[in-house]
């Protein structure tokens, strides 16, 4: 099950945190995938309240499953479609878009042939794109709050997750279909990507796979 893009009620209980660093990833992706003005961005699996950060003439189509919203439809620069982002192809033609937006979603979608799948999709979409995933070298895993909670023992894993599930069901089910990439996966995933690695206190916290829009 795919719990994944996460709903708006949950990020509103982290709004706060870490909203300095999130700016500045976007800084990056708008310095690095050269998004144009006007630029018609599909983001997926992300929330309003990012783009809503900073000035921008974008127009942007957030997709989420189905059940992330209370309405659907175009709410100003903003679209907001449900959808299962590893298969959009009854949504959106080839190229629809000119920019293909994701933050922390990847990881969440499935096994390895569902990113793979969703990799696809990015690659279809558009011209250029930015996906960005968690690095598992990033010592407070920021699913579970745990220290290095990816390089534990798989056994280990499992027994936290079993302490957890009877207070925090749901929430324990995401962490279990949660699957981290290395950036070779990432590679993998998109052969025609350059790789951008978010640092912060000297240390990797998270990478990004992206291709710089080009105009045709």
């Amino acid at each position: 099950m795919h719990i994944a893009y996460a709903k708006a009620s949950e990020w509103a209980k982290h709004n706060s945190f870490g909203k300095a660093w999130r700016l500045e990833r976007m800084k990056q992706f708008l310095a690095l995938v050269k998004p144009p003005s006007h630029a018609k961005i599909i983001d997926l699996g992300g929330h309003m309240p990012m783009w809503q950060w900073f000035d921008h003439d974008f127009e942007v189509t957030l997709v989420n499953l189905p059940g992330s919203y209370k309405s659907t439809g175009k709410f100003g620069k903003y679209t907001l479609v449900e959808g299962d982002a590893t298969n959009l192809s009854d949504s959106f033609a080839n190229k629809s878009f000119d920019i293909v937006f994701s933050n922390s979603v990847i990881e969440h979608v499935g096994d390895e042939s569902k990113q793979a799948d969703f990799a696809s999709e990015v690659m279809r979409l558009a011209k250029g794109y930015w996906v960005q995933t968690p690095s598992n070298y990033w010592p407070i895993e920021p699913h579970t709050g745990v220290i290095g909670y990816w390089l534990l023992p798989e056994f280990v894993q499992k027994k936290l997750q079993k302490s957890w599930e009877k207070k925090l069901p749901v929430w324990t089910e995401m962490v279990r279909g949660t699957r981290v990439l290395s950036k070779n996966r990432m590679r993998e995933l998109f052969p025609d990507s350059k790789c951008y690695v978010e640092r912060k206190l000297l240390l990797e916290k998270s990478y990004a796979t992206y291709k710089p829009f080009q105009a045709d």
